[in-house]
């Protein structure tokens, strides 16, 4: 398969290319907070399978206990490196081992939380036919999701309310209308994303209907 393929080779040559930068994210981690590099939760992958996302750890370690899933750029959990890591998305970097042994895809829907996926509707459900991936055209829209989220009194409240429904849309219309091409474009939007950093000058393109 074209797509897996593919997925294999980019995240491989992506590993080696950017070791360098792993291993000072992992020095940076390690010496300024106490606790482990990377931070494993769980999601939900391809046909509802658990696995164990990477990422690496941006946040203290008993964040889970703290608070909810939903994180505001001002959330408290967040370390001193952990906020630079995600404004850059550079905490998700690990997750191309993610993609190497099968679990998520480059491009295709964020994987989400067990509770998260309790609530999709039978039409949502879609979503899980097909591999998750590392970005896709929500990820680029909500580049800057913590800041949405910024001063919110219930980030997930706020997050149900602003994001998860155009988060839902664009990811079912990712799964209906995928192929090599509409990824190479959503790899290539996401380059664009991050060398400039503003997603307000990135114009969003959605695959166009035949």
């Amino acid at each position: 398969m074209i797509k897996r393929a593919f997925d294999v080779v980019v995240a491989a040559m992506g590993l080696v290319a950017l070791s360098p930068v792993l291993l000072c994210i992992a020095g940076a981690i390690r010496w300024t907070s106490p606790g482990p590099v990377f931070y494993r939760g769980v999601r939900v992958g391809l046909n509802g399978q658990l696995f164990h996302i990477l990422k690496f750890r941006t946040m203290v370690i008993d964040a889970e206990r703290r608070g909810g899933p939903s994180t505001a750029a001002d959330d408290p959990r967040i370390t001193r490196v952990g906020g630079l890591l995600r404004r850059y998305k550079l905490d998700e970097i690990p997750q191309l081992l993610n993609v190497v042994a099968g679990d998520m895809s480059l491009v295709g829907p964020r994987p989400q939380v067990q509770s998260d996926v309790a609530r999709y509707t039978a039409e949502e459900r879609a979503l899980l036919s097909v591999r998750p991936g590392i970005t896709d055209y929500a990820s680029i829209k909500f580049r800057d999701e913590g800041e949405i989220l910024r001063g919110q009194g219930d980030p997930d409240a706020a997050y149900d309310r602003l994001i998860r429904p155009e988060k839902i849309r664009l990811g079912l219309e990712y799964v209906r209308r995928r192929s090599f091409w509409v990824d190479v474009t959503i790899l290539g939007q996401t380059v664009l994303a991050m060398v400039h950093h503003d997603s307000t000058t990135l114009s969003h393109e959605e695959p166009k209907r035949s």
